[in-house]
């Protein structure tokens, strides 16, 4: 057994470190000052204790610092956010003695989601997942007090941050914020099974850590924003290409459905829908991620909590984040179809709300923050489309009327020749030759009345030639085929007439297609120089194909007083369509397409 002993302090660095005792068993004391002897041995001790604790701390600075250039390098080659989340988590890990290290990012809507984690073998890290962000954990403490947070003893509801690091045995944890351009934007989490096992400086490390993360997700957006703004105009610059070309309304509204889908976030179902006199909505325009929308053209009565019928209350956007079973067509839709969020705004016509556009999601819990305001920029050049057909389809019914009520006057001024004129000058004529036939024969005044007769006769039949010109009463009488044929039959040039219909034609389109062969057969007698034109015409699938063709000079262009400018507003303003070929020396080719009824408006009323 020990009979004496004696022992000196290990000082390193001006702390007690440890001690050196020296003992003995024999029967005598040990020597006088042996104390102080041991005493000379403690201080290099020291010395190279406190070496050693020099170089095991340039080591750790050393591995810190590396892992921390590690991570900056990945910043630095704009490496994907999820690739540093990654990189980051595991270096705290390996160099804090975590069990588990978490990147959360808070969502408005009071969760987080694990976006990156690093955990030993037997954890898993839900990574994708929403965690509620409730109880007592660093989660809840950073985003209350956006500063670096010690817990130990985690409690929190199922679901929670909190719940789920208490399920997997942790005993302490850090929480570091994330902070991106002053906004806090989410939490480092790390985490151990052990009490107090994180060192005290370890929040000031972590930090290093989350600005490197913060500047990745700066640059991230910085990168996406810049990207989303190019990809957001191009898709204007497309749409704006359509309005400019003047499409139909329709191809309008499926080209911007599906252009708001590809680059605004989150979007799986798009509608655009136009407010009836009956308040309902009459769907337009509509496109879907997953599959085909078969609801273009269906009309649904207003009513329910809906951003159709929010915004069509209020002229204002709107949004909805939680269809209810409030029994209304609207919202067994959006239910129907599995929509979990959908956002709107007005489309607004000449100041009245003319419609809407929505957007919903299938697979996110909420759309974007404001996404709603971000569809402004289409649904102006929706607005911008639908102005210009409804001025289109004005303008075009405008005309129609001119050319109808042009067409009417022609057929009063006949039928005035025809009741008035022309019978006074037959009545006339019948008198002369009454007057004449009570002559005696040989009767000085009988060859002049014979002369007046014939040139009552002449007038008479001018007088019907400019009538019949005005407006042919044989198209009234026989239709189309037989009224063609008779302008074949006046032409200088010999014309072959071919006319295929099924019964008559509405009247105007009638005398719509009667004058634009009239005109073209008087531009071919004038200018063409053929020796023969071929007219062809015939009705088919809900409208009339005109083609004329002549074996002339060719040449002929809508300018210098042809006439061909008449004929093409005629045309334009029976809602068809013309084209002209007509090289020099390869004749003139006239096609036409006229609609047999048109409902031009009925897209933008």
């Amino acid at each position: 057994w020990v009979r004496s002993s004696a022992g000196a302090p290990i000082n390193v660095e001006g702390k007690l470190w440890g001690v050196i005792v020296v003992t003995s068993s024999r029967s005598d004391a040990l020597p006088t000052g042996t104390e102080h002897r041991v005493a000379a041995f403690t201080e290099l001790v020291a010395t190279a204790i406190a070496n050693a604790e020099a170089r095991e701390a340039l080591r750790a600075v050393a591995d810190e610092q590396a892992a921390l250039r590690r991570v900056a390098t990945l910043v630095a080659e704009a490496a994907p956010t999820e690739k540093v989340y990654a990189a980051v988590a595991e270096e705290i890990a390996r160099h804090q003695v975590a069990d588990v290290v978490a990147l959360l990012r808070y969502e408005e809507d009071g969760t987080a989601t694990v976006v990156a984690g690093w955990a030993v073998e037997d954890i898993e890290v839900p990574l994708g997942e929403r965690l509620v962000v409730a109880g007592e954990g660093v989660a809840v403490t950073v985003l209350q007090t956006h500063r670096p947070s010690y817990v130990e003893g985690l409690n929190g509801p199922p679901g929670s941050v909190a719940a789920w690091l208490r399920e997997l045995g942790i005993q302490s944890a850090i929480g570091t914020p994330i902070v991106v351009e002053g906004e806090l934007w989410g939490v480092v989490a790390a985490a151990s099974r052990q009490p107090r096992a994180l060192p005290a400086k370890s929040q000031a490390k972590i930090a290093e850590f989350t600005e490197l993360v913060a500047t990745a997700i700066a640059n991230t957006e910085t990168r996406e924003g810049r990207r989303h703004l190019a990809n957001q105009q191009a898709a204007l610059l497309r749409v704006a290409t359509l309005v400019a070309r003047g499409v139909a309304p329709e191809v309008i509204f499926a080209a911007v459905a599906e252009e708001v889908a590809t680059v605004l976030p989150g979007i799986d179902i798009t509608s655009i829908g136009r407010y009836t006199p009956e308040q309902s909505v009459e769907f337009v325009g509509a496109w879907s991620r997953e599959r085909e929308m078969n609801w273009v053209g269906q009309t649904v009565p207003i009513g329910g909590r809906n951003v159709a019928t929010a915004v069509f209350d209020t002229g204002q956007p709107a949004r909805v984040d939680q269809f209810e079973d409030d029994g209304s067509a609207l919202s067994a839709i959006g239910r129907d179809r599995g929509t979990l969020s959908v956002a709107g705004a007005p489309i607004t016509v000449e100041g009245k709300v003319w419609g809407m556009m929505t957007v919903g999601s299938v697979h996110q819990d909420r759309l974007p923050a404001g996404i709603e305001y971000e569809l402004a920029g289409f649904i102006e050049l929706v607005a911008t489309a639908i102005a210009n057909a409804q001025a289109q389809a004005d303008l075009a019914a405008s005309r129609a009327r001119v050319v109808a009520s042009a067409d009417e006057t022609r057929r009063k001024i006949e039928r005035d020749l025809h009741d008035g004129a022309q019978q006074q000058l037959v009545t006339l004529a019948l008198r002369v030759r009454a007057a004449q036939a009570v002559l005696p024969p040989g009767h000085e005044l009988a060859a002049e009345l014979d002369g007046i007769a014939g040139r009552l006769n002449s007038a008479l039949e001018e007088l019907r030639e400019l009538a019949s010109g005005i407006h042919p009463p044989v198209l009234a009488a026989g239709g189309l085929g037989p009224a063609v044929r008779t302008l074949g039959r006046r032409s200088p040039i010999p014309v072959e007439v071919e006319v295929h219909t099924d019964g008559r034609l509405p009247e105007t389109v009638e005398v719509g297609v009667y004058y634009i062969v009239a005109e073209a057969l008087t531009n071919a007698a004038k200018h063409s120089e053929a020796t023969s034109i071929g007219v062809d015409i015939e009705a088919a699938d809900d409208v009339v194909r005109i083609r004329v063709e002549d074996d002339g000079v060719g040449g002929a262009e809508f300018a210098g007083g042809s006439g061909l400018l008449g004929l093409r507003d005629r045309v334009e303003a029976l809602g068809g369509r013309l084209a002209l070929r007509s090289r020099p020396g390869h004749g003139t080719l006239l096609l036409v397409e006229l609609p047999l009824a048109s409902d031009r408006a009925a897209a933008v009323r």
